[in-house]
């Protein structure tokens, strides 16, 4: 990977992780999920007016903004509001590795081998460590929202891979849409159109710093950088910048927020990247394995929604020769 490069996934992850920071400056001035709305309107429009049309079916959009946007968010900030650490958040959500490789196993018939078996036990032996942690110094109803966040993430990931968009940003920016309504419609019905006013009313330029860099930053021009890097690179080769998240969510919890990380969360942290790093690149380092050993790949999800190719190309040499298009 280029330095030039190289920095760039750095700074995603830095960006990614000091995003739990500004979440949990946001949520000092909006109920939570009228701030995830937010978040997701910021980052819809204008952008969806200058991104083109979606490369892929609007079911996989509608699917991915329910889950990721209504269900993931609002667990997260819910669970943040009712008080669990913005950087032990970043430490928990990580754990999504885990549940993704649980519900492609169930949904897309991967398999689990000893090494990443042995990641997931790593993992959640992490998530354990936390859990005791958080029982002794915050609020447990909060923990088990970001753990069921994670989990929701999972399910995301899954319904991701099978829609397989060419292009990451004009993805989350078309997703981004779906979860506005239903989030705003939650807040009202649980958090009182009286508590959505007031925090409206009393908008200031922390607040509204904390949704534009929520939905601008960390969404748009961070899924937008990450999508180039993997566009240009292997994902075995970017993705492990991930776990970097949880490193610069923690630190800059601590720098900005003032949170003590007790020996019992430095272990759990320890332990849940040490976990989640040997189940995403076991699965990788499987996948090459198989590629070598001349192993057919399944098709993508892509190539199974794909229409049948008309046979009759192949028997006119000119029309065969041609590349294909790229999108």
């Amino acid at each position: 990977m280029r330095p030039l490069h190289l920095s760039l996934a750095v700074l995603v992850a830095a960006v990614w992780g000091v995003n739990f920071v500004v979440i949990d400056v946001g949520l000092d001035h909006f109920p939570p999920l009228l701030f995830s709305a937010l978040r997701f309107l910021a980052a819809a429009v204008p952008a969806v007016f200058l991104v083109g049309r979606p490369q892929v079916r609007w079911r996989w959009i509608v699917a991915v903004g329910l889950v990721l946007g209504v269900g993931k968010f609002g667990l997260l900030f819910t669970g943040m509001h009712l008080g669990m650490p913005a950087g032990l958040s970043s430490l928990v959500l990580q754990v999504q590795a885990v549940f993704t490789a649980l519900i492609a196993v169930a949904a897309l018939g991967e398999r689990l081998g000893r090494t990443r078996l042995l990641g997931m036990a790593l993992a959640l032996a992490g998530i354990a460590v936390a859990a005791v942690d958080e029982g002794t110094s915050g609020t447990l109803p909060g923990f088990a929202l970001v753990v069921a966040a994670a989990a929701v993430w999972g399910v995301s990931n899954v319904i991701t891979r099978k829609a397989a968009p060419p292009d990451a940003l004009r993805f989350m920016v078309w997703v981004s849409t779906v979860p506005v309504l239903p989030l705003l419609l939650l807040s009202l019905l649980f958090e009182g159109p009286e508590a959505d006013a007031a925090a409206l009313r009393s908008l200031d330029w922390s607040g509204a710093g904390a949704i534009l860099f929520v939905a601008w930053v960390s969404t748009v021009l961070g899924f937008g950088a990450w999508g180039f890097l993997l566009r240009t690179y292997d994902a075995s080769a970017v993705a492990p910048f991930t776990l970097l998240v949880p490193v610069f969510g923690m630190s800059s919890a601590a720098l900005v927020l003032g949170e003590g990380v007790s020996p019992l969360r430095w272990g759990a942290a320890v332990l849940l990247v040490s976990g989640v790093g040997v189940t995403a690149l076991a699965g990788r380092a499987g996948r090459r394995r198989a590629d070598r050993a001349g192993t057919p790949p399944p098709p993508s999800p892509a190539a199974r929604n794909r229409p049948p190719a008309d046979t009759s190309a192949s028997r006119t040499p000119s029309t065969a020769s041609r590349p294909s298009p790229t999108r």
